[in-house]
């Protein structure tokens, strides 16, 4: 009609996929499977993950990180390579994925941290992500002769830390760098500026000694579910994962971190929520099961009970396994998945046994078993319930446990529409559909 604007139809929602990489696989004892991979410093192997990642279109490769050695926990906490070391090594064989790397904020400072990620986005070409961790494990002080923090300080020092890494970002513009042969100048003086930061936990001059990233700002990950956690997310975070077992407390846990987010002037578009999920994959649901079953039966009841005290924050050697689980408070540490697990005990009836079980397979992560259709089915009801915005996939071992998913999962959900054919623009943050921030 003359002089009516027609709106065109906005593009479909699609699902964000990123790749929770343990190179020995999230199961605990995924490292038994038969060819699976048992070495994560093992350079070519993860080259070999992440082409993969690549070939099934995944937005980003993600790594958290251990900052202790326990030989009685998860293998991959204790053998590994650095992750920020890691990722640039990635940035040379890839060219799509996104490359997120753990870097913790009690235990590092804002001016090496900003300066790291900046250079990994450079090296990458716009794909660096930073998941930014207070720590939970008291494990970790005695490395830095510093006791760990209780909680509340640790988020009033993860708000601080992130505050100044943004501006030490933004402190450059785009064209600060001249290199005007003619008149001798290399950079703008007025368009790179100190921040001249002093809080209660930082003093800071800045700027970085890094031009500005490719992205304007590297992509920002959080996985905080405590009520200060969300609040840092909502305010700070691009992509938020998540830990779940229930779909209606993942669509409660969505709600609860996007309706925070306009009071910081931004809006739920603008944040990604991944709940993690560790998908066995079966030719048919039967097969699946029967993988999940062999996984299990591989599992050191030391290890796994060591992993489960490391989750609820509590010594649990002294209890009955095939009792109930016990009334447990909660605790300073890893207050996320202690709520997560204890809510699934008590709204299921678990033994303490059957706890020590779903927390062996997945690190208290949701496990998703059977055929590629009935994953499939499974993730679409979530994603279009908005229990998430995609899925942070954790495969049970590499690399089988990987290809599963890529092979058979993938395709089903590109037939539907719900996930890409092709990468589209060449940052993380375009493949995430975020806008390229000003300084």
């Amino acid at each position: 009609m003359k002089g009516v604007e027609v709106l065109g139809t906005p593009p479909p929602r699609q699902m964000h996929l990123g790749l929770f990489i343990l190179g020995t696989g999230s199961h605990i004892a995924g490292w038994r499977w038969p060819g699976a991979v048992t070495d994560f410093s093992d350079l070519g192997a993860i080259q070999q993950i992440a082409r993969t990642a690549e070939r099934g279109r995944f937005d980003l490769i993600f790594m958290g990180d251990n900052l202790y050695a326990d030989p009685g926990s998860h293998p991959s906490y204790t053998l590994r390579l650095e992750p920020l070391t890691m990722m640039a090594a990635l940035a040379t064989t890839t060219k799509h994925v996104g490359l997120g790397a753990t870097a913790s904020t009690t235990y590092g400072d804002p001016w090496s941290t900003a300066r790291a990620f900046a250079s990994l986005d450079h090296i990458s070409g716009g794909r660096a992500a930073w998941n930014a961790v207070t720590s939970t494990n008291p494990a970790a002080g005695a490395n830095f002769d510093k006791p760990l923090p209780e909680h509340a300080e640790r988020y009033e020092r993860a708000e601080e830390f992130l505050d100044v890494v943004i501006r030490l970002w933004d402190a450059w513009d785009d064209d600060a760098l001249v290199a005007d042969r003619a008149t001798g100048v290399y950079l703008d003086p007025k368009k790179l500026r100190a921040i001249d930061h002093v809080g209660r936990h930082f003093k800071v001059k800045g700027p970085v000694n890094i031009g500005r990233a490719p992205q304007g700002r590297p992509i920002v990950l959080q996985a905080g579910g405590s009520a200060p956690g969300q609040a840092l997310a909502a305010r700070t975070a691009d992509v938020v994962f998540t830990v779940t077992q229930d779909i209606e407390e993942s669509k409660a846990a969505y709600r609860a971190v996007k309706e925070r987010m306009p009071a910081f002037g931004r809006t739920p578009d603008q944040l990604a929520m991944l709940p993690g999920v560790m998908p066995v994959v079966g030719r048919t649901d039967k097969e699946a099961r029967e993988k999940l079953a062999i996984l299990q039966s591989f599992v050191d009841s030391r290890n796994g009970l060591q992993l489960l005290t490391d989750r609820l924050g509590f010594d649990m050697t002294g209890y009955d396994f095939d009792g109930p689980v016990p009334e447990l408070p909660q605790t300073e540490f890893s207050q996320t998945f202690a709520r997560v697990l204890l809510d699934k005990a008590r709204r299921d009836g678990l033994t303490l046994r059957d706890l020590y079980n779903l927390n062996a397979a997945a690190r208290g992560h949701w496990v998703l078993c059977g055929s590629p259709e009935t994953i499939a089915d499974t993730l679409q009801l979530w994603f279009e319930e908005r229990a998430g915005d995609g899925f942070n996939v954790m495969p049970p071992w590499f690399h089988d446990g990987f290809d599963d998913f890529v092979d058979g999962v993938v395709p089903i959900l590109q037939e539907r529409g719900l996930f890409r054919r092709e990468y589209e623009g060449t940052t993380l943050r375009e493949l995430l559909g975020l806008a390229r921030p000003q300084p």
